[in-house]
């Protein structure tokens, strides 16, 4: 694995004749609806991880989530059944308690907006976590975590006005939780930018200090990204030049797959976790459209239109992204994709 891999512009769902635990060595898993949704695993993924690794795939786990150190976040897994430790876990507290390390000397001070995870992170960075501008930081970090309210964003504005820089571990706008989606860190970053007129430099998922970090923590050869999210996950896979899988466990609707723009076009795509134990069927072209398994797809007029009948409606979907983004490339607007999806089920 590199950082300098180009990306890939990919126009159709990507094929494999194995399954994906045997044309990968390391899977770099996304956590928050991939593998749990707040206190719960998420259905499929206890076994589906387990077979994984019995196969022999690395499994880590990357999150944008800063809100926690990764030895909790191991526990948590090994609790739910899916054993860890904290060394195969990757957050964006870490990508960017490095980003602050190389503005600031050792030993610096620097305030935290957020929890537990970004204190850790610095601390193993050499840097000391304070909560007030009065304790004279250097540098401002800013991560998720439930507990962040009016008072830590305020001071977080006070410190960016006088000039510190300000790094935030992410800028996911959501966070899924076991009751539904609730505001995630960049909710909370444009408070702040909104007090200060200020951009805060982002560490985590897709840009690349998340993937450095990744590549530095965990020295992968043939990785496959794993995620829910085309602006994070799929996006971030894209500019590492990597492969993807996309799960349909998380946040992201068939039809926002369908509308998806070359850098958040995932390689593979699943319903859920079991999808890194099977081969993927390629999609070809066919009397001018796109086929897969039973299913062929076009785009006719700016709408999309499915025919056929195949065993398994992922594959149909397969062939709808194919028709939809070439039908994008090609028109620059998206096809209307509505009707296709309600013969398919989603």
């Amino acid at each position: 694995m590199t950082e300098t891999a180009t990306p890939v512009r990919r126009t159709a769902p990507g094929s494999s004749e194995r399954p994906l635990t045997e044309a990968y060595d390391t899977a770099l898993l996304d956590l928050d609806g991939v593998v749990y949704a707040g206190p719960h695993a998420i259905e499929h993924a206890v076994d589906a991880l387990d077979a994984a690794r019995t196969a022999g795939m690395r499994l880590a786990y990357v999150t944008n989530n800063a809100s926690r150190p990764p030895r909790v976040v191991a526990g948590h897994l090994t609790e739910l059944g899916v054993p860890a430790e904290p060394a195969d876990v990757i957050n964006s507290a870490q990508a960017a308690a490095r980003l602050v390390a190389e503005k600031v000397p050792a030993g610096s001070k620097v305030l935290v907006v957020g929890g537990l995870g970004l204190e850790e992170a610095l601390a193993e960075r050499g840097l000391v976590a304070v909560r007030t501008l009065d304790e004279e930081p250097l540098a401002v970090v800013q991560g998720y975590d439930p507990s962040v309210g009016w008072a830590q964003l305020a001071e977080a504005s006070y410190a960016v006005q006088r000039g510190l820089p300000w790094v935030a571990s992410n800028t996911d706008l959501t966070v899924p939780t076991a009751r539904g989606i609730a505001p995630g860190n960049g909710t909370l970053v444009a408070a702040v930018r909104a007090a200060t007129g200020v951009e805060p430099e982002v560490a985590g998922k897709p840009l690349p200090p998340m993937h450095r970090e990744t590549v530095l923590r965990t020295g992968a050869e043939r990785p496959l990204v794993v995620g829910d999210r085309l602006d994070t996950d799929i996006e971030g896979a894209f500019n590492g030049g990597v492969d993807s899988l996309l799960v349909f466990t998380g946040v992201t609707t068939a039809a926002q797959l369908l509308a998806a723009p070359v850098e958040h076009r995932p390689t593979y795509l699943s319903a859920d976790l079991r999808g890194l134990l099977e081969p993927h069927p390629a999609v070809e072209a066919a009397d001018g459209g796109f086929a897969c398994r039973g299913w062929t797809a076009r785009a006719e007029g700016g709408v999309l239109r499915l025919d056929g009948a195949g065993a398994d409606r992922w594959d149909g979907l397969r062939a709808l992204c194919a028709a939809a983004w070439a039908a994008l490339d090609a028109d620059g607007e998206p096809a209307d994709g509505r009707k296709a999806l309600a013969e398919l089920g989603f």
